[in-house]
């Protein structure tokens, strides 16, 4: 019997999830709108597969994969987003996803990931090979972004949405410090001069 784990905090997005999945044919549904509840619904209820959002309150997207990775599962991850494939696709393949499908497409690349993935196939977006089509300014700022590692990536977006040091301290289990010095260097690796900015930064390349 086909089982998954749909971890998504939008409780729409679920339904609509869900939706596909039993049209698929998938008898067993769990949910999760936290990035912590997952590796513990993983162990007690050994899905086939995972319905992954990268966007999560508690654990973000990338950990989560590392964490699922470190686990040494049978289930297979399909990541299902709004984030841009340009700067997330090749981090979740290297996290150990097996699908990547963006939000803004239509539920038949969603249904196709999940069968592929059931079959033991990949499901990956088909990326330029070049960046011809973008500006120098963007090709400038991928350069930087593609330099940033996952936790840097991660906390990046925590403070792009305004959570302050702490916040991001206790979700991701750092110390107060630690955070702060992620923080001195993303301004001076991005090259951008207060959070502001780095709010800016974000916005401006969909990272958010």
């Amino acid at each position: 019997m086909k089982s998954a784990l749909i971890v998504e905090d939008h409780p729409v997005v679920r339904s609509m999830i869900k939706l596909v999945l039993r049209g698929e044919g998938f008898k067993r549904l769990y949910e999760a709108s936290r990035g912590d509840e997952v590796v513990a619904l993983i162990r007690v209820h050994r899905p086939n597969v995972v319905l992954l959002d990268l966007g999560l309150p508690g654990v973000a997207g990338l950990d989560v994969m590392e964490r699922i990775k470190a686990e040494d599962t049978t289930c297979r991850v399909v990541v299902f987003t709004s984030l841009e494939a340009q700067f997330y696709q090749e981090r979740c393949m290297r996290a150990g996803a097996a699908a990547y499908v963006s939000k803004s497409k239509d539920l038949e690349d969603l249904k196709a990931a999940v069968n592929c993935v059931m079959a033991g196939y990949t499901y990956f977006t088909q990326l330029p090979s070049s960046s011809v089509a973008m500006g120098a300014l963007q090709r400038s700022e991928k350069e930087l972004i593609d330099k940033l590692s996952n936790r840097e990536l991660t906390i990046l977006q925590y403070l792009a949405r305004g959570s302050k040091n702490l916040e991001i301290a206790n979700i991701m289990h750092l110390s107060y410090k630690t955070v702060s010095t992620y923080k001195t260097r993303l301004t001076l690796k991005l090259n951008v001069s207060s959070s502001v900015h780095l709010r800016d930064f974000a916005l401006r390349n969909h990272l958010i």
